[in-house]
């Protein structure tokens, strides 16, 4: 078995804290430890717990509490992994066959791709398009692309909704051609959900689960819920499966760490994670028209949908340069790190997140307009 570089994660390992102004960050200002635990009761209860090993599925009450965050879902469905990483890759190292095939949204987080090029025959990829639908611009899927890539051979459907990097929601209409297809070949359909709950605007959008009985849900706290430093992660599956899962779970990190899942607990309790996804879309409220101000004075060289979720945009442009090329200058000429759409599965664009400090993001955009204006002054 082959594994290739996953060429995302090397590059912000190797950079991210080599820069000035990282921009390639997907998720909004983590939590202090003093917001998670507000209460001297929260306090007094998280200092007295004993440092032995967590339940290796995650505590009873942290899965209860993940459950009640979708419809008609109960502890028995949920197992808890270390981030949302692990429990895309339990999740594919269990479902995928060396003789079966991987059908894969692009663009996606290539984290996928990259274990159904290794553990399954080959993977064939289906597409969001940019459109224009209603008046705007928007994130489509291509149906037709969709219809091709599902095949007999093809045992999981791999979706990311909301989508990385574009911030695209799939339609209800979309969701449902989803689900037809894997239904029409017996396929499991595996939905990467780890940024609903951080919408631009409107209500939370909507889950896969429950529209199949073969959907995995896979999630965790580090994007919509600012908690990327507690690594916690989880799948919703049927019960039968979980314990598949639970079996690769034990050759890997075995639990998740005890503290984290304490502090997940209290992040996952309903009240408190409604609060704590409202303040994720205050930031990205407050934050998306100031991105918005910068990638309109661009408006001749960059191409723009707005993101319907997460505090991430993704740009086109239309320069003589490759992504990974632009990237590179951008990294070495300005200190500023951005992710190329290559990494993406796409070509001319770049991601960039504005979730965090938002003035030195604009201040890290200042550099990136010196770059760009190199291309058309």
């Amino acid at each position: 078995m082959k594994i290739e570089t996953f060429e995302m994660e090397r590059m912000q390992c190797l950079y991210e804290n080599e820069v000035e102004y990282n921009l390639s960050e997907s998720g909004v200002l983590p939590m202090r430890l003093e917001e998670l635990l507000d209460s001297q009761e929260d306090v007094k209860g998280f200092l007295a717990s004993e440092l032995w090993y967590a339940e290796s599925d995650g505590s009873a009450k942290l899965r209860e509490h993940i459950s009640l965050f979708y419809p008609d879902c109960t502890p028995a469905n949920v197992t808890v992994t270390n981030g949302g990483s692990e429990a895309n890759y339990i999740t594919l190292w269990t479902l995928l066959e060396p003789d079966k095939r991987l059908a894969c949204m692009l663009p996606n987080y290539m984290q996928a791709w990259g274990l159904g090029r290794a553990y399954g025959e080959a993977v064939d990829v289906f597409h969001l398009r940019l459109r224009q639908e209603n008046g705007r611009r928007r994130w489509a899927l291509d149906l037709d692309e969709l219809k091709r890539a599902v095949t007999k051979k093809t045992n999981v459907i791999l979706v990311t909704n909301p989508n990385n990097p574009t911030g695209a929601v799939l339609s209800e209409a979309e969701m449902e051609a989803v689900v037809s297809e894997a239904s029409n070949v017996d396929a499991w359909l595996v939905v990467d959900e780890i940024y609903r709950g951080a919408e631009t605007d409107g209500e939370i959008s909507p889950t896969f689960w429950g529209k199949y009985d073969k959907v995995i849900i896979t999630s965790g706290l580090s994007k919509a819920f600012a908690l990327p430093g507690l690594r916690i992660g989880w799948v919703v599956a049927p019960p039968k499966l979980i314990e598949k899962l639970w079996i690769r779970h034990d050759y890997l990190t075995l639990t998740p760490s005890l503290l984290s899942d304490r502090l997940a607990t209290i992040a996952m309790e309903p009240v408190r994670r409604e609060a704590i996804l409202t303040r994720s879309r205050n930031i990205i409220h407050k934050h998306l028209p100031l991105l918005e101000k910068w990638i309109y004075t661009h408006g001749d060289t960059l191409s723009y949908a707005r993101p319907q979720a997460g505090a991430i945009a993704y740009l086109e442009y239309q320069l003589p340069i490759e992504s990974t090329a632009l990237i590179d200058r951008l990294r070495l000429e300005q200190s500023v790190l951005l992710v190329p759409a290559d990494q993406f599965g796409l070509q001319k664009g770049l991601r960039l997140g504005y979730g965090y400090d938002i003035e030195k993001t604009l201040r890290g955009l200042a550099r990136v307009d010196k770059i760009l204006n190199q291309f058309i002054s």
